[in-house]
C-alpha cells in the first residue's frame, strides 16, 4: 500500500540526513574557505547576499534556503531542477518537451513558456547576473560555491521578475593554493560523465580557475518507430574564473562560462503504446526522427535553418559576469557588476507523439507515426543580453545605519524563428518573431539599527521598462505585395470590428512600457544570539509581453504586468548548543493580474492553441519550515515541510469582453454552465449535423474553467511539500563510509490550468455516448497529478581527508512515476530510476 510506502520512507530517511550547511568565510583574497562550530558538532552557519552583502543566514530577514557545494554533491543534486527535491513549496520540472528548460513554481508563482516574450516569476541569477530567458536555465551545477533559494518577490533588490522568488548561483572562486579535482562516472543508460577544476594561483594577488564537465547517455525513452532512443541529458561546459587583489583597495572577480546542453524532455508513457502489456521502461511512438533534414519540413514550406531540424533540443549559453569592487571609504565598498548573456536555442519538439490529441470521443488515439509528428514545433531562437549595475555597499552614522543602493540597466535583444506544424501536413505558421527590452532601475535599502536587538528595514526600487515587438511572416501566402490581414506583419496588428464584442477597429499595441515602484519594509528583533524574529511586506512585479504564439494578428494579444504583495513573519533559531536549527516563515500573497498560460484545444479542428492571459487575481497563504539536527558528531538530519492554501479571485463585474473581443471569466464560466446544463460534454470534437445541438462545452476546460462548470485549483500548488533525509560519516579506521538518503514528497496537485483529465467511463451529450468523460473514474491521463515520494540515496567511502572517494547513487530509487505536466490531456512524467558510479580525487 502506498501509504505504507510513504510512512516508511519518511521514518527511514530520518535516521539519515544531508550533511550540514557549511559556513563560507573570506580569507584575505576573498577565497572561499568552509569552517565549522562546536568542535565540528552541531548545525554550521553559510553567509548569504540575499540582501546583497555578505550576511549569516541567521541573521536576514527572509525566507531562504542555502546549499553549499559539499551538501548538493552529497544529495545528489547536479542540476538547477534538482533544487525543487530539497525546499518547501518549490516545484521544479523540465519544460514540456524541454530538457534545458526549467519551469520553477515558488509560492505557486511559476510560469512554463520559454517563448522570448514571456518572464518567469523566478529569476535565475548566476553571480549577481540575472538570466532572462527560461529557455536555457537549468544550469549544469559544476562549479559552485552554494546556491541560495529566495522566497519571493525580490522586488527591491533584485528587481523585475522575482515575484515568485530567485534562485542565486553563485561560482566558486579561485583559490590561492594549486588544488583541485578530477571526478568521472558510469551510469544507467549508459550514462557516462566526467568533471573536473583546477585552481592555477598566479602570485599572491591574482589566481585563476578552469573547471568543466562533460556528459553522454543513450536516453531513457525507446522509440519503437524510429527505433531511436529519446529523452537523453547530453552537454558540456567550461569555465576560466579570475579574481585578483588589482591594490588593497580593489578587487576584481569575473568569469567567462559557456554550457551546451543536449536534452529533451519529449512525451513519453510507462507503458508502451504500440504494446500496452509491456510496462517495462518507458516508451514513445512518434514518427518524428532525430535525423536531421529525414523529416522534410521544407517540403509544407517551412523556411530558414529550422526546416531541418531532426527531433531533440540544443542550447549553448556564453556567460561573462564582472565583478569590480573599490573600497571607496572605511565603510564604503562601491561595486560595478557587468553581465553578458548569450542564448541560442535550437529544437523541433512533437508535442503529441505523432497522433492526434485526446478527447472524449478518443482518449487514446491510435498510433499515427506521422513523419513530421502529431503537434511539431521548430524553433531557431537567439538571445543577446546585456546588464550593468552600479551598487554601493556602506554604514552612515556610527553604524546606526547600514545600507545599499545602486543603478542598474538592462538591455535585451531576441530573435526567433519558428513554426508550427499540425497533423504531420498542415503548417499553422511560421514566423520571425523581433522582440526588445530595455530597462532601467534605481534603488536603496536601509537597516536602522535602534538597538543592538531592534532593526528596522525600508527599501523602494522604481522601475522604468520599454518593450517592442515585430513580426515577419514567413508563410507563401504572405509573400504578396498586399499580405492577407491574417498575415502577421506590423501593419496588420490590429482586431478588426465585428459590431459586438469589438464595436470599432482596436490597434493591438506592439510597443508596452510600464514604470513600476516595489517597495519593502521589515522589523527584526534579535531576542538572544540564537533567535531572531521578523516580519516584512515586499511589492514585486512581472513584465508584461504578448502572446506571441499566436498564428494571426488577433492573436498576438498584450498582457499586463503582473504585481504583488507578500506579507512574512518568521522566526529563526538554534537549540540546543546549536544542534538544533529550527527556522519557520508564514506568509500571505496577494497577486493582482496574475499572468496565466493556457494550452487550448479548437474543438473542431483539435489544433492546439496557446493563450496566456491576466486571467485572475490569485491568494497564497502558507507556512514554510527547515529544521536541521546534529545529534552528534558525523550525524546530521532534516526535515523541510511547506504548506499552502490558494486560490485564484476573479472580477464578477468585469465586463462582458475587453478591447480586443477576449471574453471575461466570469462570462466564460456563465457559459459554460449554461452549457453544461444544456448537457452539452466538453473536450469533444464538433461532430454534430446541421441544425442539431452541439455536442461539446466549449467554454468549459479552457483557461481557468474547469470541465464541471467551477473556477480552476491553481497549478503546481501541492497543499504540502516534504523533503526529509540526511547522512552519517562513518569511521572505518582512517576511512569513512557515509550513507545518505533524501526523500522528497508532495500531496496530489494540479498540472495543467483548466484541471483537465480524462477518466474511464462513459458519457452521453445530445448526439450520442462517448467512451471517457472529464469528471470521475479512474484517471487515464491529463491534468491530475497524484501525491507520490521520490527517493535518492547514496553510498560513499571516503579515504583519509577525503583525499578520493568512490560513491554510487541512485535517483528516484524506487522508480515512481507520477505526472510532472500535462498539455491538452497529454500527460508528461517525471525521469524514471537512475544510478551512478563516481570516482573523484582531490589535489
Amino acid at each position: 500500500m502506498k501509504w505504507k510506502f510513504a510512512l516508511t520512507t519518511a521514518i527511514s530517511a530520518t535516521l539519515v540526513a544531508a550533511p550540514a550547511i557549511a559556513q563560507t568565510s573570506r580569507d584575505s583574497s576573498g577565497t572561499s574557505t568552509e569552517t565549522a562550530a562546536d568542535g565540528d558538532i552541531g548545525v554550521t552557519d553559510i553567509v548569504v547576499t540575499a540582501q546583497r552583502r555578505s550576511e549569516n543566514i541567521q541573521d536576514v530577514p527572509i525566507a531562504i534556503s542555502a546549499f553549499s557545494a559539499d551538501q548538493l554533491r552529497t544529495a545528489g543534486i547536479s542540476s538547477a531542477l534538482d533544487l525543487g527535491q530539497l525546499v518547501p513549496n518549490l516545484i521544479a520540472q523540465n519544460n514540456t518537451g524541454l530538457g534545458s528548460a526549467n519551469a520553477y513554481y515558488l509560492r505557486g508563482l511559476g510560469n512554463t513558456e520559454s517563448l522570448a516574450t514571456f518572464d518567469p516569476p523566478v529569476g535565475t541569477y548566476v553571480d549577481d547576473v540575472f538570466l532572462s530567458r527560461q529557455s536555457a536555465n537549468n544550469l549544469a551545477l559544476f562549479d559552485v560555491e552554494r546556491v541560495e533559494v529566495l522566497r519571493g518577490p525580490q522586488g527591491t533588490l533584485f528587481g523585475r521578475n522575482t515575484t515568485g522568488g530567485a534562485i542565486n548561483v553563485i561560482l566558486r572562486k579561485p583559490g590561492k593554493e594549486f588544488g583541485g579535482y578530477l571526478e568521472g562516472g558510469y551510469g544507467a543508460y549508459n550514462r557516462k560523465l566526467f568533471r573536473g577544476s583546477v585552481d592555477l594561483p598566479v602570485n599572491d594577488s591574482f589566481q585563476v580557475k578552469v573547471s568543466g564537465y562533460w556528459q553522454d547517455d543513450d536516453g531513457y525513452t525507446i522509440n519503437n518507430i524510429t527505433r531511436q532512443r529519446l529523452n537523453d541529458d547530453d552537454g558540456f561546459g567550461a569555465r576560466v574564473g579570475l579574481y585578483g587583489e588589482l591594490s588593497p583597495n580593489v578587487r576584481w572577480n569575473a568569469s567567462y562560462a559557456f554550457i551546451q546542453a543536449d536534452g529533451e524532455n519529449i512525451l513519453n508513457f510507462d507503458c508502451d503504446p504500440s504494446n500496452p502489456a509491456n510496462c517495462n521502461g518507458r516508451f514513445s511512438a512518434t514518427g518524428l526522427s532525430e535525423v536531421p533534414g529525414a523529416a522534410n519540413f521544407a517540403g509544407l514550406g517551412v523556411r530558414g535553418r529550422k526546416a531541418n531540424f531532426g527531433l531533440g533540443n540544443k542550447s549553448a549559453t556564453n556567460l561573462v559576469t564582472s565583478n569590480l569592487e573599490f573600497d571607496v571609504a572605511r565603510d564604503t565598498t562601491l561595486s560595478l557588476i557587468t553581465g553578458f548573456v548569450n542564448q541560442t536555442q535550437q529544437f523541433a519538439i512533437d508535442f503529441f507523439d505523432g497522433r492526434s490529441g485526446p478527447t472524449v470521443a478518443v482518449p487514446n488515439p491510435p498510433i499515427r507515426g506521422f513523419a513530421r509528428g502529431g503537434f511539431t514545433i521548430l524553433t531557431d531562437a537567439r538571445s543577446d543580453q546585456f546588464t550593468q549595475e552600479v551598487k554601493l555597499n556602506g554604514k552612515l552614522g556610527d553604524n546606526r545605519i547600514d545600507y545599499v543602493a545602486g543603478f542598474y540597466y538592462l538591455k535585451e535583444e531576441n530573435r526567433t524563428d519558428f513554426a508550427d506544424v499540425f497533423g504531420g501536413s498542415l503548417l499553422l505558421g511560421d514566423r520571425v518573431l523581433n522582440n526588445n527590452t530595455e530597462a532601467f532601475a534605481g534603488y536603496v535599502q536601509a537597516d536602522l539599527n535602534i538597538t543592538d536587538k531592534l532593526k528596522l528595514t525600508a527599501g523602494v526600487r522604481y522601475t522604468d521598462e520599454t518593450k517592442t515587438l515585430s513580426l515577419i511572416d514567413q508563410r507563401a501566402m504572405c509573400a504578396v505585395a498586399t499580405p492577407p490581414a491574417s498575415c502577421l506583419f506590423d501593419p496588420n496588428f490590429f482586431v478588426p470590428a465585428n459590431g459586438t464584442t469589438v464595436p470599432t477597429r482596436v490597434a493591438i499595441p506592439l510597443r508596452l512600457r510600464t514604470g513600476q515602484t516595489t517597495p519593502r519594509f521589515a522589523i527584526n528583533y534579535k531576542v538572544n544570539d540564537d533567535i531572531l524574529l521578523y516580519a516584512s511586506a515586499t511589492r514585486g512585479f512581472k513584465s508584461g509581453g504578448w502572446n506571441a504564439r499566436g498564428t494571426a494578428p488577433s492573436g498576438v494579444l498584450p498582457f499586463t504586468p503582473e504585481t504583488i504583495w507578500s506579507y512574512e513573519g518568521g522566526i529563526k533559531s538554534e537549540f540546543f548548543n546549536r544542534k538544533l536549527r529550527a527556522n519557520i516563515t508564514v506568509y500571505h500573497a496577494d497577486v493582482s493580474d496574475l499572468q496565466t498560460p493556457a494550452g487550448i484545444i479548437n474543438p473542431t479542428t483539435g489544433v492546439l492553441s496557446f493563450v496566456t492571459r491576466n486571467f485572475a487575481d490569485y491568494k497564497n497563504t502558507g507556512v514554510e519550515a527547515e529544521f536541521t539536527l546534529v545529534p552528534t558528531r558525523g550525524l546530521n538530519l532534516y526535515v523541510n515541510v511547506g504548506y499552502q492554501n490558494d486560490h485564484y479571485s476573479i472580477n464578477n463585474r468585469a465586463p462582458a469582453f475587453d478591447q480586443f473581443g477576449v471574453q471575461s471569466v466570469a462570462g466564460q464560466l456563465a457559459d459554460c454552465r449554461r452549457q453544461l446544463a444544456a448537457g452539452q460534454v466538453p473536450v469533444t470534437p464538433n461532430t454534430a449535423p446541421a441544425g442539431t445541438p452541439a455536442n461539446n462545452a466549449p467554454a468549459c476546460g479552457v483557461g481557468i474553467v474547469t470541465a464541471q462548470g467551477t473556477i480552476a485549483t491553481p497549478v503546481r500548488t501541492p497543499d504540502f511539500t516534504i523533503a526529509v533525509g540526511g547522512s552519517y560519516d562513518a569511521p572505518i579506521g582512517r576511512y569513512s563510509l557515509t550513507p545518505s538518503v533524501n526523500a522528497s514528497y508532495h500531496t496530489d496537485q494540479e498540472v495543467q490550468t483548466a484541471n483537465l483529465s480524462l477518466r474511464a467511463g462513459s458519457i452521453t451529450g445530445p448526439n450520442g455516448t462517448f467512451p471517457s468523460n472529464p469528471n470521475s473514474g479512474a484517471l487515464l491521463l491529463g491534468s491530475f497529478s497524484q501525491a507520490a515520494w521520490v527517493v535518492n540515496a547514496g553510498l560513499a567511502l571516503n579515504a583519509p581527508n577525503k583525499l578520493w572517494q568512490l560513491s554510487v547513487q541512485c535517483t528516484n530509487c524506487f522508480d515512481e512515476a507520477f505526472t510532472q505536466s500535462a498539455l491538452s490531456n497529454t500527460t508528461y512524467l517525471n525521469p524514471p530510476r537512475m544510478w551512478t558510479i563516481r570516482g573523484r580525487v582531490n589535489f
